[in-house]
């Protein structure tokens, strides 16, 4: 598909640039998304909740009363977790929650992705820029001149670029990301996708697009 290309004044520079159907035009397949955003969000987990069982807990270890006849029943260590204060029966302990996803089913995510916001519309080509010095007014009027300034939008940049990072980074809307380190829930997660004209062409690279 082709898509014109803007200026940072979101203004048409009169060029168009083609999105490969082998990336931006498959099938989409939800199932690949689901697994790649659960891996995801899977790895940030930490993992290290934990609670004491009832050989962690600190107490006397003597029995708290006789065996028979009190006519309750039977309680041999304060550690109980009938007791207040006692160990926790199956508690939560450290963990890792990461899991092995293969990476052609990580691929076909990304690529369903990109084609669900080619249909939707959502996805914007601008022309290489660059942001002297870290400036997040300057960066907010970029977003205002393309119309993304009240949606959550992703700019996808050929390479890391620090100032244009730096003038994105106290925005609650927007972020940025070098072409190399997209990911499923980013893209999933953003309403508009920004490309600029250089990151087109590392996608396609990364993809092996001929």
């Amino acid at each position: 598909m082709e898509i014109k290309v803007l200026n940072i004044s979101g203004k048409e520079t009169g060029r168009t640039i083609k999105l490969e159907d082998s990336i931006f035009g498959i099938e989409p397949n939800d199932h690949a998304i689901y697994l790649d955003v659960k891996q995801i969000l899977a790895n940030k987990r930490q993992g290290t909740h934990k609670s004491k069982q009832r050989n962690e807990v600190s107490g006397s270890t003597r029995k708290l009363k006789r065996q028979k006849g009190t006519g309750t029943a039977r309680a041999g260590s304060i550690k109980s977790p009938l007791f207040r204060g006692g160990g926790r029966v199956f508690g939560p302990v450290p963990r890792d929650y990461s899991f092995k996803l293969n990476k052609k089913v990580k691929q076909l995510a990304r690529k369903s992705v990109l084609s669900y916001k080619a249909k939707e519309n959502a996805i914007l080509v601008v022309e290489d820029f660059n942001i002297e010095a870290p400036k997040t007014k300057e960066f907010v009027n970029i977003c205002k001149n393309l119309n993304v300034a009240d949606k959550k939008a992703l700019f996808v940049l050929s390479e890391t670029n620090k100032n244009i990072y730096l003038s994105s980074r106290n925005l609650q809307k927007q972020s940025t990301i070098s072409a190399s380190m997209i990911n499923t829930y980013d893209l999933a997660n953003a309403h508009v996708l920004v490309f600029t004209e250089s990151s087109v062409d590392v996608l396609n690279k990364m993809f092996k697009v001929s």
